[in-house]
């Protein structure tokens, strides 16, 4: 039986009113961007658009633990989600940032010199002096004190994160926190917490296996086939069918632009393990350690750790890559079943393509690196619900959802390549070709080149188009060793006394927030069994910008 009548091709040449959406495919793409369309677009209301969701029973979710960017916090608060009860329901644990072990030197005694340690931490949070002062060169010109890294000079996060403790308080209120944050949690729940939300906003979900995708004369998607309930259609519709990519790519042919040639991994193994002790420390931030060919990740959920190890086939077989993820797990792996998947590196330049829009895994993907998967999903679900094309006018929306979704692509691919390309491992062919300059975009050289006598600046960004600000790109930069000569313009600042005491306040700052932010499994314990309970006013002011105390003003995202 067809749900609503196609749209003739006149309509379509005319620009036809786009009333009812099909997504197909659920998992966190599909049903994050029916939640997310669902709200903005009022759903319901006299004059608003259908949803409906079409998805398998028979494709399920690897859940082994997915970690998220801050932006989630603004995702969840728009779709309505209360803090407690997102965080319940998908197993979720607090994210400051993630840590990287081994990823300049090979693990060993010759790694690093004395008292060196061979990690370095991206956090969520960074710091601004007083009126605006911009402490990076004045970190690199010694004011932090001889040695001190970035993460530790510029921010109260790493050592915060380091110490197990939470980035807010049970009385903080939702999505508020003296520190910034995102979160790890399982992408099952997750996205069976979003159907519910979903279906009580007004989508339409239907059970079904879609086996065709038939074209019109015009080339567009004339409806989908499925096995129970006959012919879908629709006027838009959302292709969420990941990696098989079933409208946008078999039926529309979209080229998929592959990006191998600079980000060499290409498949993943994983499992899940649970604590040696039931209330053992809960890591709030993800740990990735880099390996022979490739890196694991390790996300602490409630109950269990999701670790799986990414890796390139060109450089390792699968079962010499499993052994290292069991290597990394130790005797808790033993008994334990890995999952695998594959993936090639890239993304499509046109991700909208006539009445078609893919989302997810079916419009591109790079790595679980720095969790620019789901971070593209919102992206994509705000650009839709922005260029959303009600009177029919699919070809304006496309040309200009396609443009930002293509840069936003190909900046996230220079800075995970940033992770790499630094390194000064030569212990593996894996490292030394990643170091080889012929692996690294030509954009991601000319960043580089801007960056011998300068640190990274607002000016070379653009966040409607860049998902990592400068302060990302700082901390990963110096964290992989980078060298910026400033002795050219080492005069021309001169709030040296202003930046040594903005260091000596970050200091003094961290050691408040150790004594004053709880263990992070207590917090989780609390949030899970009584949810948060707001006393403390933050005034609507985003995480990251309240302060615990005037020691720690300045503190910023």
């Amino acid at each position: 039986m067809a749900d609503t009548e196609a749209p003739t091709d006149d309509a379509r040449a005319k620009g036809a009113p786009v009333k009812n959406v099909l997504i197909v495919g659920g998992g966190t793409a599909g049903w994050l961007a029916a939640a997310y369309l669902a709200r903005t677009l009022s759903i319901g209301q006299p004059g608003s658009a259908r949803i409906t969701l079409v998805e398998s029973a028979d494709i399920g979710i690897l859940g082994v633990g997915e970690g998220t960017f801050p932006n989630i916090q603004r995702t969840l608060r728009r779709i309505g989600i209360d803090e407690s009860v997102f965080m319940r329901e998908s197993e979720a644990t607090f994210k400051q940032g993630i840590r990287f072990d081994h990823w300049q030197h090979a693990p060993g005694p010759s790694a690093t010199g004395a008292g060196q340690r061979d990690h370095y931490f991206h956090p969520f949070q960074s710091a601004i002096g007083p009126q605006d002062l911009d402490l990076i060169p004045y970190w690199l010109l010694g004011a932090a004190g001889d040695g001190v890294p970035l993460d530790t000079a510029l921010t109260m996060q790493k050592r915060v994160a380091d110490a197990a403790l939470a980035p807010k308080r049970s009385g903080d209120a939702d999505y508020a926190a003296p520190l910034n944050y995102a979160y790890h949690f399982d992408a099952v729940k997750f996205a069976r917490l979003l159907r519910v939300v979903a279906t009580d906003l007004g989508v339409r979900h239907v059970i079904d296996t879609v086996d065709a995708v038939p074209l019109d004369e015009t080339g567009a998607v004339a409806g989908v086939v499925t096995r129970e309930n006959g012919t879908l259609t629709a006027d838009l519709y959302i292709d969420c069918t990941g990696f098989r990519a079933q409208l946008i790519g078999q039926a529309l042919k979209s080229p998929y632009q592959s990006c191998r040639k600079w980000l060499f991994c290409d498949r993943a193994v994983a499992l899940q393990v649970p604590y040696d002790q039931p209330d053992a420390p809960i890591p709030s931030y993800t740990i990735s350690t880099a390996h022979e060919a490739g890196w694991t990740w390790d996300i602490g959920l409630e109950t269990r750790r999701g670790i799986g190890h990414v890796y390139s086939s060109d450089h390792t077989d699968d079962a010499r890559a499993e052994q290292v993820l069991r290597d990394y797990i130790g005797p808790a792996a033993a008994d334990k079943t890995a999952r695998t998947f594959r993936f090639e590196a890239g993304y499509r330049p046109e991700p909208w393509v006539r009445n078609c829009v893919a989302i997810g895994l079916s419009s591109g993907f790079f790595e679980p690196l720095e969790s620019t998967g789901i971070v593209l999903i919102e992206v994509a679900s705000v650009l839709l619900t922005s260029l959303f094309p009600w009177a029919g006018d699919m070809a304006t929306a496309a040309r200009q959802f396609n443009r930002i979704m293509r840069q936003r692509y190909e900046r996230a691919l220079d800075f995970l390549k940033l992770h790499y390309c630094l390194t000064r491992r030569t212990d593996t062919a894996f490292w030394r070709d990643n170091a080889d300059a012929a692996t690294v975009p030509d954009t991601l050289h000319d960043l580089l080149d801007r960056w011998r006598h300068r640190p990274p600046e607002g000016l070379d960004f653009d966040l409607n188009l860049d998902t990592f600000s400068e302060a990302s790109w700082q901390f990963v930069l110096y964290g992989m060793g980078y060298h910026t000569d400033l002795s050219a313009q080492a005069g021309a600042f001169r709030h040296m006394d202003e930046a040594r005491q903005q260091f000596a306040a970050i200091r003094a700052g961290t050691e408040q927030a150790l004594a004053a932010l709880p263990r992070h499994r207590d917090l989780i314990t609390q949030i899970y069994r009584h949810g948060l309970r707001p006393r403390t006013p933050f005034g609507g002011a985003p995480s990251g910008r309240a302060n615990l105390s005037s020691g720690m003003a300045g503190l910023s995202r």
